[in-house]
Order: C-alpha cells, then structure tokens, then sequence
C-alpha cells in the first residue's frame, strides 16, 4: 500500500517516518522516497493503515489527502445517504465522505494513495448501490498543482525573508568591509543599528523561518532531529547570542558582545533558496508522469441507445461503441467494430510507421488515429488500460529504493545527531583553546557545522536519478516495474534469451506438409487445423491460416488438451488426433525414425518440425519456420559489444535452436527444455555468480523472467510473461534490451555521481566549518556560505539528476 507524506525535507525525515511505520502493528517492511513524497508499507496482515498514519503523524509528518467526486445511482432517502457515508468511510484510508441525495453526488476525502476509485466503488456495491469516479486520471494532475502551491509558498517566503535580510546583510557587512561605511553607519544609527538589525532578523527568523522552529524543535527534542533542527539550532545559536549582545552585554565576556544577525537571517534566506530550487526541480523530475498523463484523451464520441454523444473520459465504460474520426487521439482501449485506418502507436511501442487497424484489430487507449475513421468495442476503461497500466508502472519504479540506497540510510541513521556532537565539540574546543574572543569564534564555527553538514543532496542523490532515469526509459519505451532492476541489470553479463517472439517474429509460416502415404493432404490438414485452432501456440496459429489459406473447411474439435512442452490432442469427430514434437510420438509409443531424414533437413533450415497422428497412426510430419526479426543481428551485436555474453533458451528442437543460432551470432544455446528447464538453465548460468537477464514473451517464459536476476518482458507478449518481469520492452523489438542496459548503466552512474558529491561534500566542508584550516592558514568558514555551499549541493544534486532527461538511447527503434 502507497500514500503521500507532507513536510519532508532530508534524509533523516526520511529515516524517522521509516522507523514509525515500521513500529506499527502489522507491518513487515516500510519504504520512503523523499523525491516523490510517497510511503510504501507492506502489511503482515490486514492492513491497519490508520495505525500507521497516526503514527507517521506523531513523528511530526503529514499524509497528503485529496478528494475524489463520485455519481451515485439507487438512492432514494436520508437512510441510504446514511449508509454509503458509512461504508465509504469504512474504507482503510477514507477520513470523510459526504454524501448529498439531491445531486446524487458523493464526495470523498482520503489519503493520497491509499484508496483507488475501484475500491469506493466496490464499498458503494457492497452496500447495495452503484458508483462510478466522476473525474478519472487526475490524482498526478492534482499532485501537481499540490506541488506547484509549494513552490508558489515557498517563493512568497523566499521573497519576504530577502527583503527583509538585506539590510541587515548591507548594515553588519557594510560595515566589516568598507571602515567609511562603518563610521556612517555608527554617526547615523548609532546603538540603533543592531536593534534595527534584531527587529528585522526577528521577522525573518519568525516569520518565513518559523517551519524551521515548528518542525525543527520538536525533532530535537524528541531526540530524532532533522535538517530543519539544524538550521533552527543555527540560525537560533546566532539571534540568542546576538540578541543577548544587544540588550544584555555585561552578560557577556569582555570583547565578546558581537552580534551575528546577518548570519542568522542570511541562513534562513539561503535555506529557503534552496528549498524554492528543489521544489522546482523536483517537479521537473515528474515530467515523464506527466507527459503519460497528456497522452490520454479527454473526451470519447460514444454511441449508446442509437445516439452519438461526446462524453468525458471518465464516462466511458466498457461495452461501449467509440466512433474515432481522423487525427484524433482513441480514447481507450478496445475492438475494432467497424471500418479501418492507420494508428500511430509510437507512444506505445516507439515504431514510428503508423499500423494498419481492420475489424478484429486491437486498439490502445493514447494512440492516434491517422487516415480513416472506425469504431470499436471498448474493453478496457479507466485504471485498467494500457496507458494507465504503464503510469502505475513507472510511477512505481519511481518510488523503488535500490540496494545502493542502503548504504545512504545507515549513514543518515547517525549523521544529524553526530553533526550536533560535532557542533558541540566545535564549540567546546574554540571555547578552550580558541584566540579572544574565544566565545564569538565558538559560536561562529558551530553555527558554520551545524549548517553545513545539512543531508538534503544525501537523501535526494539516488530517488531523484530513479524518478528521472525510469521516466526517460518510459519514453524511449522501456518500463522498469521494479526500480531495483536498475541497479541488477547493469550489473548482468550474461543475457539468455528466449527464441520464439523474442528473437523472431513469433507469427511463423508453415512451409513443409509432408504426409505419409495412407492419407491425403488437405483432408488431414483440415483435421489438424481444427485441432491446432484451439491452441495458442504460435506454430499452431500458422497451422489455421495455412489451412485457411487454401480454403479448407474446419470443424470444432473436443476434449482438447495442452500438454505443455510436449504438443496437444483432441478428438475431431471420431478420430483421435495427437500433434506435438517427437517426445509427444514416443509418449504415445510412436516411432518417428520413417521421417527421421526429413526431420533432420528441415531442423537444419531452422524449421520446427512436428508430428501428427490419427488414431495412434503417424500421419505427417509438419514444418513450420519463424522469421528472424530484422533487428534482432543488430540488438545480438549491440548486447555483446557491451560485453555481455548471450545464450539462447528454447524448447525447440536442437538443431531448430542450432540453425538459428548459426545465423544471428548467439554465444551459447540450450534447446529441447521444458519451462522448468529454463530456470535449470539459468540456474546453471547463473553458477560462479554471474547476473543472468532473461528476455522472453510467453506464458511458459513466465517461471524463468521470475527466477533470472532480472527479467525483461517482450511488450507485445502475455500479460503473465509481463506481470513477472522486472522490466518490460513495450516494442516487439530486443533493441530496447540494448537500450535498457545503456540507462541501466547512465542511471546507476548518475547516482554514483549524486552520491559522491553528497558524501564528499560533507565530508570535506565539516572540517572546514569546524575550523581546522585556521591554525594553517587562517581559514574560517562564514555560517552564511555554509548555508549557501549546503543549498547549493542539493541544487547540484538535482541538476545532475536532470541530465538524465537528455538520455539517447544508443539503438533507435524501427
């Protein structure tokens, strides 16, 4: 379960909303993404999401709530009000729902995340009505408006802390800088120029730096302080000790009553700075969401009761009949129905030349219509559809936190409070051994470490780089389900791919129909088409459209079975009839060795040859060849000038794989395996440690994409095949294995980068803030360059994270 979290800002927010979700009842694991303020909780049980929103609330962090509007069909009185409000706010998730009879309208309140429409729509069914999401797709819409108010804020904070902090920053340094400035500014203000500097730090620290001391403080005292309690316990160290100089400065050591407003007013600008540049940039990094949210129509032109009427996108159910003019974009997906055109499906599969759409042909929900018009059957609607599918796709790779990350958690678990011991270590040696005035030289560098050592660009480095990495993979076509397989995949070195669909075409033509003397050709490939008709299995696909072809009359067959890696069998009519490879004949007791010569050639052609018996009687052998795709030479040589070694697995015929594996150069081929012989065989791979990518499309692919390292799903394969991948090609094209290397390795690099910055930062400005270079050469660090250098090292962060948006994909597509 996902649900968005508020006022986050670093890597120890992170790690204290981490450690309360995970102390909640019930729950096993619990992962936080500071770049996409999201929380992900993976319950034991049944989920008591209550319990961990209270608790992420007691550490001091908001869930983001949004409301969503639905229609409400049956009601009739007060009582039925009554009880949809009831089993609306049953829902784990829901905090309010409000139910008016009179608009037949409901309108309910939850946290982001945690509830989907299908799940108020089921509560609404439950109890006896019907409901239906009014406004559908526009939770990223509205997260994005959330996220532009926070910058327009954070901009309206930003602006009045800078008006007010500049005379205060011209006042003080105006005056250590130029000695004239400094004696006009002492004949004309006089005493009153450290309290015009108080008045004006005190609004600026209490007015837009007050988030700090609400978030801050409470963080500290509750022993689990933040990045909001380091720049409090700085910025608040400078105004006390300044406000004492002013109004009370016997209380001081002689030579100490200095005063360090600038510093305190400076920091929380450029703090805010900051903040307003990584919100900014944050919202850049969503872009590709965004992008897959502008692809969907907003309208559909439906055809229900005879009347053709233009109806929101989220009114469309399935069932429905969508009429499609030209140009314009299909608003779900479905069944052609009538009349044909030519669709632009690049933003699905990355193939630039428009697909022709006849009666029968599917049609994706995003794409767009080129030339004629048609209508088609809606068959999927709303959260169900392809394009709604790749969102919650990326969006969860988005919210993945890599293995590389843990090592940015165990360091964030200690960092803040050892920065605080740093600070009071600092403090305590300037104090001792420092020159006079030792006070003021303590107070300045613990203020500079306090503010420095800010982890923001730590707990930005790695979600950023995924958010931007896994959305240019989406647009070059490449959908990462589990972001952690951008850390796996680069890492791999052997890529095993799987032949049929995945190699080849995957729609292969029979080519040899070899019938042994007691039978006549086209009435036995008529009983084995009708037979073949059943299966899904793509050489029996070539079987039916031979048969068909050549005009031949089929009928139905009974009690079919699929016997799995061996071939089918059914009953046409009366006789029994058995198809399959020659494992399938010596089951049955059949000996094959009378076509052994001609199996042998055409295996040696690259053809799959079979065999078919009626009534326990070898009746032919058949042979059927599927193309090699045009691209795959390119993807094989692409794979292994990166390194990577490349088998085949297959269950075809060994000398079938053999003849193919001949033609496009695969380094290593293993044939003739059941499905659970695929993991065998990746197992074996797999041995000394070596990464394994498997790269298949059918539903007997499904075992082996689950138990490689990581699997890579052919986009135009079974939903099964897709479900148990880790990254799914949306092309039928192995180019885009290539490809998804390539930002594999851009993106792990990119967060290399984000995290030596982040480290090496910190780990050499401490030291400088501590002031360890003063013995040497003088060198202290100002607490106000140290909150520049900190809101800088994020900025740089993110910005480094953005460059991955220029990504080019190193094999184009088509």
């Amino acid at each position: 379960m996902q649900f968005g979290i508020e006022g986050m800002t670093c890597a120890s927010c992170v790690r204290r909303v981490e450690k309360a979700i995970a102390a909640a009842p019930g729950v096993i694991a619990a992962n936080v993404n500071l770049a996409t303020e999201r929380a992900e909780v993976v319950f034991s049980g049944e989920p008591d999401l209550a319990k961990v929103l209270t608790a992420v609330t007691a550490v001091g962090y908001q869930p983001r709530s949004e409301a969503v509007e639905l229609a409400i069909k049956g009601m009739t009185c007060a009582s039925c009000v009554a009880r949809i409000e009831r089993a609306l706010k049953a829902v784990p998730g829901v905090s309010n729902a409000n139910v008016n009879l009179a608009t037949e309208r409901a309108t309910v309140d939850f946290t982001l995340g945690a509830v989907d429409g299908a799940a108020l729509e089921a509560a609404v069914a439950a109890a006896g009505y019907e409901a239906r999401q009014i406004v559908a797709n526009q939770a990223f819409e509205r997260d994005a408006d959330n996220r532009q108010a926070e910058i327009r804020a954070l901009g309206r904070a930003l602006a009045i802390a800078a008006i007010f902090t500049l005379p205060v920053f011209i006042l003080e340094m105006g005056s250590h800088l130029i000695p004239s400035f400094h004696h006009w500014v002492m004949g004309t203000f006089g005493i009153w120029s450290w309290r015009l500097q108080f008045v004006l730090t005190t609004i600026v620290l209490f007015g837009p730096g007050l988030r700090f001391f609400t978030k801050g403080l409470p963080a500290l005292f509750k022993g689990a302080p933040d990045m909001n309690a380091l720049v409090a316990m700085g910025a608040g160290a400078a105004w006390v000790y300044s406000v004492v100089a002013t109004f009370l400065p016997a209380a001081l050591p002689v030579g100490t009553a200095n005063v360090y407003y600038e510093a305190a007013a400076v920091i929380v600008t450029l703090i805010l700075l900051g903040r307003t540049l990584e919100a900014r940039a944050k919202g850049r990094t969503g872009e590709a969401i965004k992008k897959l949210v502008g692809l969907q129509a907003k309208t559909a032109r439906v055809v229900r009761d005879g009347i053709t009427s233009e109806v929101a996108l989220g009114d469309v159910r399935v069932g429905d009949v969508v009429l499609v003019r030209p140009g314009e974009k299909i608003a779900v997906d479905g069944e052609v129905v009538e009349g044909s055109s030519f669709v632009d499906e690049s933003m699905i599969t990355g193939e630039p030349v428009p697909v022709s759409k006849g009666i029968g042909a599917e049609v994706v929900g995003g794409t767009i219509n080129k030339t004629g018009s048609f209508s088609f059957h809606a068959t999927k609607v709303g959260s169900q559809t392809l394009l709604a599918q790749i969102i919650r796709m990326v969006e969860a790779a988005q919210g993945a936190k890599l293995p590389i990350q843990a090592l940015v958690d165990k360091v964030t678990a200690w960092f803040v409070p050892a920065v605080i011991v740093a600070a009071l270590l600092t403090f305590a040696i300037w104090l001792v051994f420092g020159p006079d005035p030792a006070l003021s030289f303590a107070l300045v560098n613990a203020v500079a470490v306090l503010i420095i050592a800010c982890p923001c660009a730590m707990g930005l480095a790695t979600p950023t780089s995924i958010m931007v990495g896994t959305g240019r993979a989406a647009e070059i076509g490449v959908l990462f389900r589990k972001g952690d397989a951008l850390q796996t995949l680069r890492d791999a070195s052997v890529i095993a791919l799987d032949k049929t669909g995945t190699l080849t075409e995957g729609r292969p033509e029979l080519t040899d129909f070899i019938v042994a003397d007691d039978f006549e050709e086209d009435e036995l490939l008529a009983v084995v088409a009708s037979v073949e008709a059943r299966s899904e299995h793509p050489l029996a696909e070539a079987i039916v459209r031979a048969a068909e072809g050549r005009g031949l009359e089929l009928v139905d067959a009974t009690d079919f079975e699929a016997i799995p890696g061996f071939g089918v069998r059914a009953r046409v009519g009366a006789r029994r009839v058995e198809i399959g490879a020659d494992r399938l004949m010596a089951q049955i007791g059949l000996d094959v060795s009378d076509f052994a010569a001609v199996a042998e050639r055409l295996a040696g052609e690259g053809k799959s040859p079979l065999y078919a018996a009626i009534d326990g009687e070898l009746a032919a052998v058949v042979a059927v060849a599927d193309p090699i795709k045009q691209s795959t030479p390119a993807a094989i040589k692409a794979l292994q000038a990166l390194g990577l070694r490349v088998a085949m697995i297959t269950g075809d015929n060994r000398h079938t794989a053999q003849a193919i594996g001949r033609q496009i150069g695969i380094n290593e081929i293993v044939a003739e395996v059941l499905p659970d012989g695929k993991v065998e065989a990746l197992k074996r791979l797999q041995a000394g440690g070596a990464r394994v990518a498997f790269v298949g499309d059918g539903i007997n692919d499904a075992p082996a994409l689950a138990a490689a390292d990581v699997g890579i799903a052919i986009g135009t394969g079974t939903d099964i095949a897709i479900e148990s991948a880790d990254v799914v090609l949306m092309a039928g094209d192995l180019r885009g294995v290539a490809n998804a290397i390539a930002l594999s390795k851009a993106t792990i690099r990119n967060i290399g980068q984000n995290l030596f910055w982040a480290f090496g930062y910190n780990v050499a400005l401490v030291p400088v803030a501590a002031g360890l270079l003063y013995p040497f050469n003088g060198t202290l660090l100002s607490p106000m360059l140290a909150a520049g250098a900190m809101a800088l090292s994020s900025v740089f962060v993110l910005t480094n994270a953005l460059r991955l948006k220029r990504f080019r994909a190193p094999l184009k597509a088509g």
